[in-house]
């Protein structure tokens, strides 16, 4: 297993299609990272829910997932299952998210994602932030699209614990699905922490990342995968990183 530490984190981005993804998909790690950083600035950017329960569920939700954190959350109005006829204002919304904020990490969907919203998202952001390193999330849902991924974040138990109480406590309108519950959310992350020799983690994909292992001179390229969370060239091992440390 590949382990590397990172190095400052003052400013992170937070985005997803709907209230509750970024939660469902990196919850545990934005717990880690506002616990280990007080003042950590936090950026989120929702396409959809604005103006209704959702939007107070999420302002609710974000502020518990982000204690001490400097949290910037923006809620917009889009409709949901409908971003591919709404392409520009979404466009336009992380076109303005990029050019309020500069990152050192990006929270998003993942690529391949079998949700139109979501895969959408993820290609605006990974070419509005090329320049930046993106983790792409996992969402458990009724499509069956878990793969394999190529990054994780363990966490110790009670943070993932944490993590599936305050989605049942702030996402009331969710509690009707029958995939959305605490056993679902614990049953991945405890696979995904077997798979980085952790109890549980959150996982991610990666389409391509730049390390600078050295002191001086300049940083090593790896090259990109053959697809997000997929082995191939430069990505035969996961890399599980130490963010909340």
């Amino acid at each position: 297993m590949i382990r590397l530490g990172a190095g400052p984190l003052d400013r992170i981005v937070a985005v997803g299609a709907h209230c509750d993804d970024i939660a469902i998909g990196a919850g545990g790690t934005l717990l880690s990272l506002c616990l280990a950083r007080p003042g950590i600035r936090v950026d989120a950017l929702v396409l959809t829910g604005g103006g209704s329960e959702r939007e107070q569920e999420e302002q609710a939700a974000l502020a518990a997932f982000c204690p001490g954190a400097d949290l910037r959350l923006t809620v917009l109005k889009l409709t949901d299952g409908r971003l591919p006829a709404q392409w520009e204002e979404a466009k336009g919304a992380v076109e303005e998210l990029r050019g309020r904020t500069e990152p050192d990490l990006v929270l998003a969907p993942r690529t391949d994602d079998a949700h139109q919203d979501h895969r959408g998202l993820a290609q605006l952001m990974s070419t509005a932030f090329r320049d930046h390193l993106v983790l792409g999330y996992e969402i458990v849902k009724w499509d069956g699209d878990l793969g394999r991924m190529a990054a994780y974040q363990p966490l110790p138990p009670g943070i993932a614990e944490r993590k599936a109480d305050l989605l049942q406590q702030h996402y009331a309108s969710q509690r009707h699905r029958p995939w959305y519950d605490r056993e679902a959310f614990l049953g991945l992350a405890r696979i995904r922490g077997i798979e980085c020799h952790a109890r549980y983690a959150e996982a991610f994909a990666v389409t391509k990342l730049t390390l600078g292992l050295g002191t001086s001179g300049p940083a090593t390229s790896a090259p990109a995968a053959s697809g997000p969370g997929t082995s191939g060239p430069g990505t035969s091992e996961p890399v599980t990183s130490d963010l909340g440390e």
